[in-house]
């Protein structure tokens, strides 16, 4: 049986209207309160520069899963050549093929010079001012039309110029062997090339910044000896820029660090010396800056078998006593340091001469602690160019702070008959893994989050990267 409701009153037309008044009210506060906080939003978007597919950029960025997809390379191997001089370094038929200046795949390697990539340029419609693709392998001219010579180098973000900074060695000589037909392929000492960027694809060169000494054989800079692996750090305390590099005689029997300085990152850099830190040889080297503005040298050493590792003092001028001894009797070299969330990583490359071999990954969570080897990062192409590096050997690292475990990997496709011709293969670097923290098992292990190097034939850094933007 259902009640009346003793309590109900009835509803009158000015109360209603009442509620209706207030109803709109309400609502049209809600509006706006919505609009005011979706403006402060947008602006503060906006102000930082950030687009809103870069929240969470490596997990809803569908560029990121792009740059993840697997790129397969194929290509027939031609049938061994008789005539061909026993390579007794080389790890694969690519190699092989790579090491031979007669090979039919070496346009493959190498592409033709008229594929050259030129950024003052646009190509069909595939680059734009606002997508511009890197493609691993091919000629890169700056923006006078010329092949960029920065070979063996690093990247310097300037935060006084807001501009990047590409240094290198100067290859753009002839190629030939150090003791007639024996010894290593050398071109003679230039100097070290530095050119600048707002935008990593589009270089200007700014000139040669440490130049070769011509006349004097004794010193370190003379054309026919060895200057590598160019590294520059700047130094807030001295406001001075800092080049650290190989130093070494045509026999490689010097081995030492050189060290240069200049007020500006254009140069030119006055050359201090050379030494071999802590009475060490050094080879293969890179700089590795902290956040706490520590930096650090990192050098092949003792015959190539240990690399070493160490602080720099305040100046960046010299080494520390501090040293410590890492990956012994494993002949690494190449070395190319980063760090993401707490963690360093470093890649290095096998001791092959010219010849490209396998990338390893190492990882630690302290820069002078143990270091833990991952494994090879190279991921897509095939086989025997994952085992090779994609044919190129590593040299730095640039990270991406709009995009936190983005990185591009720099190495170089080193050319032995034609070392000015020696080509540059930037690829994307993804860290994976969502912890802050390594993971710990009770037994002792510990699993690192996947360091990984994706082959592209060709490739764009995602919308919104540019922290100068």
């Amino acid at each position: 049986m259902r009640m009346k409701n003793l309590y109900k009153k009835p509803i009158t037309t000015t109360l209603h209207y009442n509620i209706w008044s207030r109803y709109c009210s309400m609502s049209v506060v809600i509006i706006w309160s919505l609009l005011i906080l979706g403006c402060i939003f947008l602006l503060h978007l906006y102000s930082n520069n950030t687009s809103l597919n870069m929240i969470h950029p490596l997990h809803s960025s569908s560029y990121f899963n792009q740059l993840q997809q697997v790129e397969n390379e194929k290509f027939q191997i031609p049938p061994p050549n008789k005539k061909r001089l026993p390579q007794s370094k080389s790890i694969t038929p690519l190699v092989d093929e790579f090491l031979d200046k007669d090979s039919t795949l070496r346009h493959v390697f190498f592409p033709h010079k008229t594929n050259a990539i030129d950024p003052m340029k646009t190509i069909g419609k595939e680059i734009n001012d606002s997508y511009s693709y890197y493609y691993p392998g091919r000629v890169w001219l700056d923006t006078d039309g010329n092949p960029i010579q920065a070979h063996g180098g690093c990247i310097l973000y300037d935060e006084i110029s807001s501009t990047y900074y590409w240094y290198g060695e100067y290859k753009d000589g002839p190629t030939y062997l150090a003791h007639g037909n024996k010894g290593p392929a050398r071109v003679d000492i230039i100097g070290v090339g530095c050119y600048s960027s707002k935008d990593l694809w589009t270089w200007k060169k700014e000139g040669i910044v440490l130049t070769a000494e011509k006349t004097n054989k004794a010193h370190d800079l003379h054309k026919s000896n060895v200057l590598e692996r160019p590294k520059v750090i700047y130094n807030e305390k001295t406001r001075k820029y800092v080049m650290l590099m190989h130093i070494d005689d045509a026999n490689y029997a010097k081995a030492s660090i050189g060290v240069a300085v200049s007020d500006t990152p254009i140069g030119p850099f006055k050359y201090l010396g050379s030494q071999r830190p802590n009475g060490y040889q050094s080879r293969d080297m890179t700089v590795y800056k902290d956040e706490d503005s520590v930096a650090y040298l990192i050098y092949s050493s003792e015959e190539n078998n240990v690399m070493h590792i160490g602080p720099l003092t305040d100046d960046y001028l010299n080494v520390t006593s501090v040293m410590r001894r890492i990956f012994v009797g494993q002949r690494r070299e190449a070395p190319a340091m980063f760090k993401h969330k707490g963690i360093y990583y470093m890649i290095t490359s096998g001791c092959t001469g010219w010849a490209p071999n396998e990338a390893l990954v190492h990882a630690s969570d302290s820069i002078l602690g143990t270091w833990e080897t991952i494994g090879n990062p190279c991921v897509g192409g095939n086989k025997m160019f994952r085992v090779s590096t994609f044919l190129a050997q590593s040299t730095f690292v640039v990270p991406l702070n709009k995009f936190p475990g983005l990185f591009i990997f720099m190495a170089d496709r080193w050319n032995p008959g034609e070392l000015r011709d020696s080509r540059y293969v930037w690829l994307p670097l993804i860290v994976d893994g969502n912890d802050d923290q390594t993971l710990e098992y009770g037994f002792g292990y510990t699993l690192w989050p996947r360091v990984s190097i994706y082959w592209h034939r060709k490739w764009k850094l995602p919308l919104g990267w540019n922290t100068l933007k």
